[in-house]
C-alpha cells in the first residue's frame, strides 16, 4: 500500500549518513544551552497556528470542542508568537532564535523568498494531480510521472548552478529560478483543460525543472553565507521553519481555493465531481469546468511567488564584501 513510500527514505538516509560520516570535514563546535522557555513558547505558537490553518476547513472554521474554535486557536497562537518574540528579546542567555540575525539583509530576504517557495511547492501539486486523475483519467502513477521532467532537469542543473553560486550574484540565479516557477504555474493555470495535450503538460514540467534547479541552492546559500559560523545552525533552523510555515499555509489556502473554484464552476456538482478523482468518466462539460477550476487555483501560488521574486532581486552580492555590502552582512 501507500505506506511503503516512507520506506523509500530509509536506504537514502543510511547512504547519506555514511557519506556525511566519511566526507564532511570535522569543524570547530560550540557549546550550547537549551532555551527551554523559548522552545515551549514557540512549540505552543506553532501548534496552534498550524493546527488552526491546516484543520480549519474540517471544522468549517468554527468550534473544535467546547469553547475552543479555529479562529480562537489561531489568535492564541499569534499571542504566543508575540510572547516568544518578547522573551527572545529580553532573554540574556543563548536564544533559540537570535533575532539579530534578521538585521542581515540577505538572511531576511531569503526567508521571505523561501516562504513563498514553500507555499507554492505545496499548493501546486494537489490541483495538478487531481486534474490529471479526475479529468484526464490517469492512474496515480501516470499522473505523478507528468512531473518527472521537473525532477530530471532539476537534478541535471543542480551541479551546474551549485558551481555558479560561489561566483554569480544570487539575485540573478534565484530571481531567474523564481520567475520560471511563477511563469510555469501561470502557464499551467492558463492551459489546463479537458483536451490539453500531454506534451504541453510535459513542457511546463520542464520549465519547473529549470526553476527548481536555479532557486534552491542560491536561496539556501544566500540565507546563511554571511552569518557568523556560530549562528549558522540557528540561521538554518529558522530558514527551514519559515519554509515549512509557508508550506502549511499553502496547503490550507489551496484546499480552500479549490473548493471555492469548483463551486463557482460546478455549483452543487462540485462535490460529486471531486469524488470522481482518478475515474476520468466525467461528462465533457463537467470535465472542462473541473479543469478550469484546477487551473485557476494555480494562479494563487503563481502570484505568491511574485513576493519571492521581489525579495530575491533585492539580495546584495555576498561576493563583494566592501562598502555597503559588508555593512549589510553584519
Amino acid at each position: 500500500g501507500w505506506e511503503w513510500i516512507f520506506f523509500v527514505n530509509v536506504p537514502v538516509g543510511l547512504i547519506g549518513l555514511a557519506m556525511a560520516w566519511k566526507l564532511v570535514p570535522s569543524l570547530p563546535s560550540h557549546a550550547h544551552k537549551f532555551d527551554l522557555v523559548g522552545v515551549a513558547l514557540s512549540a505552543v505558537a506553532l501548534f496552534c497556528v498550524v493546527f488552526g490553518i491546516q484543520e480549519g476547513a474540517q471544522y468549517d472554521w468554527g468550534t473544535i470542542t467546547g469553547i475552543i474554535s479555529v479562529p480562537l486557536l489561531i489568535i492564541l497562537g499569534l499571542v504566543f508568537f508575540v510572547l516568544f518574540i518578547l522573551w527572545e528579546r529580553r532573554y540574556r542567555g543563548e536564544q533559540l532564535v537570535p533575532l539579530h540575525l534578521f538585521a542581515n539583509r540577505n538572511f531576511s530576504l531569503a526567508n521571505i523568498a523561501i516562504t513563498s517557495v514553500g507555499f507554492a511547492i505545496t499548493a501546486m501539486s494537489f490541483p495538478i494531480m487531481i486534474y490529471a486523475q479526475a479529468v484526464l483519467g490517469y492512474s496515480p502513477t501516470k499522473a505523478a510521472l507528468l512531473l518527472a521532467p521537473m525532477a530530471v532537469i532539476s537534478g541535471l542543473l543542480a551541479p551546474v548552478v551549485g558551481g555558479l553560486v560561489d561566483r554569480k550574484h544570487p539575485a540573478i540565479l534565484a530571481g531567474f529560478g523564481l520567475v520560471c516557477f511563477s511563469v510555469a504555474l501561470f502557464w499551467y493555470g492558463r492551459m489546463l483543460g479537458a483536451g490539453t495535450s500531454i506534451w504541453w503538460l510535459l513542457a511546463v514540467a520542464c520549465l519547473l525543472g529549470v526553476a527548481n534547479g536555479f532557486m534552491w541552492a542560491p536561496l539556501s546559500v544566500t540565507a546563511t553565507r554571511t552569518l557568523e559560523p556560530r549562528f549558522a545552525g540557528a540561521g538554518s533552523g529558522i530558514y527551514n521553519t519559515t519554509r515549512q510555515i509557508g508550506a502549511v499555509i499553502g496547503s490550507a489556502a489551496v484546499a480552500s481555493l479549490m473548493d471555492s473554484r469548483l463551486r463557482h464552476h460546478l455549483g452543487e456538482q462540485a462535490a460529486g465531481g471531486a469524488h470522481q478523482a482518478g475515474g476520468g468518466h466525467m461528462p465533457a462539460q463537467v470535465a472542462e469546468q473541473f479543469a478550469r477550476a484546477m487551473g485557476e487555483t494555480l494562479y494563487l501560488p503563481a502570484a505568491v511567488l511574485i513576493v519571492g521574486i521581489i525579495a530575491a532581486v533585492m539580495f546584495t552580492n555576498p561576493h563583494r564584501r566592501t562598502g555597503r555590502h559588508a555593512a549589510d552582512a553584519h
